[in-house]
């Protein structure tokens, strides 16, 4: 049923960027590979597209030494938001004890963290509090890196009522395709095999 390639150095990135693999498949190759093997999703598939063009490797971003050093100061809400922000434990107990034991670092909170470098961590509170009371309306935005969850959300509001069996099935046929990871009606196909 695939024709997915397999991952290894016989691919070129062009290749390589029409095919889903898994963040493990990613890790993987760059261990095998001796390529840093830490970073998301994204930057392990740029990654991967460098060496596979060029045979180097492309290393990972560094650190700051303003992003070591804000880790030791105690924050407050009158503390101001770091630039290139890392949500750590620090960051979480902070908001927990401020907005309760139900925090939690949600995707739209973490990229109003991340724009709003130079704000204060009350305007971070209330801004969390918007983010939570606009989830209740609206239809939340999936990032990129989430292409299963994506799929299986379009496929249910195209198959109301089908078992999320269904739903797996069709995105392990969709994946092993060329070309992008979206539902389409057309993936159905899957079940009758």
């Amino acid at each position: 049923m695939s024709d997915r390639p397999a991952l290894d150095c016989s691919l070129d990135s062009k290749t390589f960027g029409q095919y889903y693999y898994l963040k493990e498949e990613l890790i993987g190759f760059c261990r095998k590979n001796g390529l840093p093997a830490g970073g998301s999703k994204g930057e392990l598939t740029e990654r991967i597209a460098y060496f596979l063009d060029t045979g180097k490797v492309l290393a990972p971003p560094k650190k700051s030494a303003r992003a070591r050093t804000v880790n030791d100061e105690v924050l407050t809400p009158e503390s101001v938001i770091e630039q290139d922000i890392v949500c750590s434990e620090k960051h979480r107990a902070f908001f927990k004890q401020h907005l309760g034991k139900g925090f939690s670092f949600n995707v739209a909170f973490q990229k109003w963290l991340k724009a709003n470098a130079g704000r204060t961590y009350a305007d971070a509170i209330c801004a969390y509090r918007e983010i939570i009371a606009s989830k209740k309306t609206m239809k939340t935005t999936i990032d990129k890196q989430f292409e299963y969850n994506t799929y299986v959300r379009d496929f249910f509001a195209d198959n109301k009522g089908r078992p999320l069996a269904d739903a797996i099935k069709c995105w392990r046929y969709k994946k092993s395709l060329q070309g992008h990871n979206r539902y389409e009606r057309s993936d159905l196909q899957a079940l009758d095999k």
